[in-house]
């Protein structure tokens, strides 16, 4: 056994000076992209349409891969005009696909490339690149006895996959969802069916007709609200809404949010120039868009997580120049020479800077 290891890689090796600079890895991703474990892929087999401006994507995950928990999201890496940019979206289905399947549904945002770019072109056999599951927004292993989910747009998609995998499990859930029309409700149809067959209370909001749904509203939509343990997700006014309610009335069981989005609360007007030194580029950035989107913007391949300041795993190193917390507008310098880390997803330029990338 031994002898005959050894003759394979010595074979491999053979093959790998042939091949220079391509060693057999290379060929084989191109044939089999889902087979390297450290780097983990997926590929579409599905594109459904949702709604006009949504769709869900079915992927099997090659390699690597483990089972989400439902409420989790998935960070998914897509060329977009020959810029691979990282976008986060949430796990639709149950855990237990088949090979692993899962889907994740994704709206599409205004001015939002990789959303638009999804929506509109992704087909079945494109190759996406995949992270594993993240995101705590999920349900505790001792399921409540009354449930509230409040949602907004796309931040139905978590919930869903909540609905989907333990909805038996739980004794009473009241689901309060706001989209622009009836039709612009993703997932409008099956929740409504779920209403109809008793294992939900469904609320709608139509927004363009109805307004935009206010937190103190549910006390009236919601009688038994106190009663209940909330999950919310959707845009940061609505949460912002919520949790400033739930601690001014004091009344109302565990409150969990979901945020797709870092609050901003400093969006200076300055900005400058962003030099990324080892890409060897130069980009004009506005004092409110983050370090991370200039950098994307210039085709620089960027670290990222969450983009919201929590993963920190878009961090990298100021050298020179400063930097603006958009969450709180407090200011990093940086001296010449130093080596400051900051991250990218929630500073913006406040004047010149460097960046060691």
């Amino acid at each position: 056994m031994a002898v005959t290891q050894t003759l394979r890689s010595g074979a491999w090796r053979v093959v790998e000076l042939i091949t220079t600079p391509l060693v057999p890895a290379d060929y084989l991703d191109a044939v089999a992209p889902l087979r390297n474990p450290s780097v983990l892929r997926a590929k579409i087999e599905a594109a459904h349409p949702e709604t006009a401006d949504s769709v869900t994507l079915t992927l099997r995950p090659g390699r690597g891969w483990r089972p989400h928990v439902p409420g989790q999201y998935v960070r998914l890496g897509v060329d977009v005009d020959g810029v691979r940019l990282w976008r986060s979206y949430s796990v639709t289905s149950a855990p237990g696909g088949r090979d692993g399947r899962f889907t994740v549904t994704v709206n599409a945002v205004p001015g939002g490339k990789v959303s638009t770019h999804l929506v509109r072109r992704a087909r079945a056999g494109t190759i996406v690149h995949l992270d594993l599951p993240a995101g705590e927004f999920t349900l505790p292993a001792t399921r409540p006895g009354k449930a509230l989910f409040v949602t907004a747009g796309s931040g139905i998609t978590p919930v869903m996959g909540m609905l989907r995998s333990h909805l038996d499990e739980l004794g009473d859930v009241v689901v309060v969802h706001s989209a622009r029309t009836p039709e612009a409700a993703v997932f409008g149809a099956e929740l409504r069916a779920l209403a109809g067959q008793g294992r939900i209370r469904l609320i709608e909001r139509h927004t363009a007709t109805q307004g935009r749904i206010k937190a103190a509203d549910l006390d009236e939509l919601v009688p038994d609200r106190a009663e209940r343990e909330t999950w919310a997700c959707g845009p940061n006014e609505l949460l912002d809404d919520i949790e400033a309610h739930w601690a001014q009335t004091g009344a109302g069981g565990p409150l969990h949010t979901e945020r797709f989005r870092p609050t901003v609360v400093a969006d200076g007007a300055a900005g400058g120039s962003v030099t990324f030194t080892r890409a060897g580029k130069t980009v004009a950035a506005g004092g409110g868009e983050p370090l991370l989107d200039a950098g994307e913007a210039a085709g620089v391949l960027m670290p990222s997580g969450c983009r919201m300041g929590i993963c920190f795993k878009c961090v990298l190193p100021l050298r020179e120049g400063a930097v603006r917390d958009l969450r709180d507008g407090q200011l990093t310098v940086a001296e010449p020479g130093d080596n400051i880390p900051v991250q990218t997803c929630i500073n913006a330029a406040a004047g010149d800077c460097r960046i060691d990338l």
